[in-house]
Formats: structure tokens, sequence, C-alpha cells
């Protein structure tokens, strides 16, 4: 049993992934419980495939892909924003306007540019490709996602629940809107590596709607996230190495399964733990006994 367990630690690329699956565990449950609370699981997927535009432009220049997938993920929200403001057009549709723009525009860049970037990693995550310099930089965003959080938390949870009163109050809502979308932006630029633009939002909304359905306050929320991040993170990976399948997907498969199993059978929320339910297991229960008789 012991040597299940150490047997993969003895890779280096094995190690370098399973400590950044574990810092995108927690990164992912912070920053999605955000999302989850204020109805907007869908940004996420929309920033993870506005980057390409600015991945492909920053390739072509010579200059670290990572800032300009950062410059053109939070430009969409700020699209978004804007168009949501200056029209009676409702966000989700804003939404679906900026991704299918966006994720065209990538395309035809990398066309048009002649850019190499390898569009299967790009959808799909590499996380067996890590290398020291990804791990520190995960953790160097990781970190700083954590102290902002920590920093501006009543703030953040004024805005969350009501962006109006916090305006009203005279909190700073711009700035406390593009700080939350910045971390989110990293959030979705540390997990690309990993998991793909494919999976990234299962990665950043199941740890914590999973928490959702088991805690009431988001502070529980956010750490309960992180732990079924980190736990599915780790499980994963060694699921990834014994049955050799993609470390992404089996990393998003077991969060889900952690999702199902609390949907199931949380004490407050789970559908098979509703008094309701139990009712007419026993109402079947009494008709199958008299149907025998």
């Amino acid at each position: 049993m012991l040597n299940i367990i150490v047997e993969p630690l003895s890779f280096e690329f094995m190690r370098n992934a399973i400590i950044i699956a574990i810092l995108l565990g927690i990164l992912c449950a912070v920053t999605g419980s955000f999302l989850i609370v204020q109805r907007m699981g869908l940004l996420g997927d929309v920033i993870a495939h506005a980057v390409l535009p600015g991945l492909a432009i920053a390739f072509y220049f010579g200059v670290d892909i990572f800032l300009g997938a950062f410059i053109s993920g939070t430009l969409s929200t700020l699209v978004i924003s804007w168009i949501q403001s200056q029209s009676r057009v409702k966000v989700d549709v804003a939404m679906a306007l900026v991704f299918s723009g966006f994720l065209a525009l990538g395309i035809m860049l990398i066309t048009l540019l002649k850019s190499r970037i390898d569009l299967h990693s790009f959808l799909f995550g590499d996380i067996l490709g890590v290398t020291v310099p990804d791990v520190i930089r995960t953790f160097l965003i990781t970190l700083l996602v954590l102290l902002f959080v920590k920093l501006f938390y009543k703030e953040l949870l004024f805005y969350t629940f009501n962006p109006l009163g916090a305006q009203a109050m005279g909190l700073p809502v711009n700035w406390i809107y593009f700080g939350l979308i910045s971390a989110i932006t990293l959030t979705i630029i540390a997990s690309m590596q990993a998991v793909g633009v494919v999976l990234v939002v299962s990665l950043m909304v199941a740890p914590g709607i999973t928490a959702y359905l088991l805690v009431k306050e988001l502070h529980q929320m956010m750490g309960l996230g992180a732990v079924i991040g980190v736990i599915s993170s780790i499980v994963g990976m060694y699921i990834s190495y014994y049955f050799n399948v993609p470390s992404g997907a089996a990393i998003v498969l077991v969060v889900t399964t952690f999702f199902v199993i609390a949907l199931l059978f949380s004490p407050s929320q789970g559908i098979l733990t509703r008094p309701e339910f139990a009712n007419r297991s026993l109402k079947i229960l009494r008709q199958l006994r008299q149907l025998r008789k």
C-alpha cells in the first residue's frame, strides 16, 4: 500500500505535477466561490477562451505569453461590463457574445500570425510537462490571490452579496471588481497548463459548489472547497499515473464525483436525505409488501 503512494513521487515530473495540482486545488476553490455566489460561473469559461488572442499576440512579439493572456482575459470582462452598462443586453448574452468573439479572434490571429501555439495543449492542458519555474509561478500566483482575498475579504464579501449597497456605502466598487476579475484571470491562466481551457471551469466551480451543498458561510465554502480541490487533485494525479489516462480529465472527474455524492447525501440539501424522499421511500416499501401478500 505504501509503495502505491511513494512510487509516483520518485519521478520529478510527478512531484512537480502533484505540487501544482495542490496549489490549483486551493486557488480554484477560493476564486471559484465568488463566481458561484454571484451566479457568474459562465464568466470563468468566457475568460478561459478569451485569453487566446493575447496568447497569439504575445507569442508573435516574443513576450511572456502569460502577460498577453492576462491582458486579453481582463479586457474581455471589461467589454462585458461595458456592453451591459451601455445597453439593455443582459449579462449572459453579453458573455456569450464576448466568448465567441474573442475565441474567433484568437483563432484568426493564430492563422494570420502563423503562431506555433499548441492548441491541443491549450484546450486540454499538459500538467505532466510542468517545470520548476511553472511551479514557482503558480505558487506566487496562489500566494498573491490568497493575500488579496485575506486583506480585502470584508469588502469582497459586501460587494459579492450586495454590490449596490457597497456602492452606496462609498466602497470603490470598480476597483473591487477589477481586483476580483484579475484574481479570477490569474487563476485561469495558472490552471490552463494543468487542465486546459476545456476543463478549467469545472475545476473552478466543482469544489466550491460541492462545499456550497455542505456549509452555509462563504469562508467555510472556500475552506472546504480548497480541501476538496486538493484531495481531488491528488487522487486524480494518482489515477492518471496508474491507469494512464489524461491527468486534467481525471482530476475533474474526481471532483465531479465528490459533487454527486454531496448532491445525493448532503445532510441539509441532499436529494436522498430530504424528508419527502424518505416518506416516499416508506410508501413504496409498504406498497411492495402489500403486493407480496
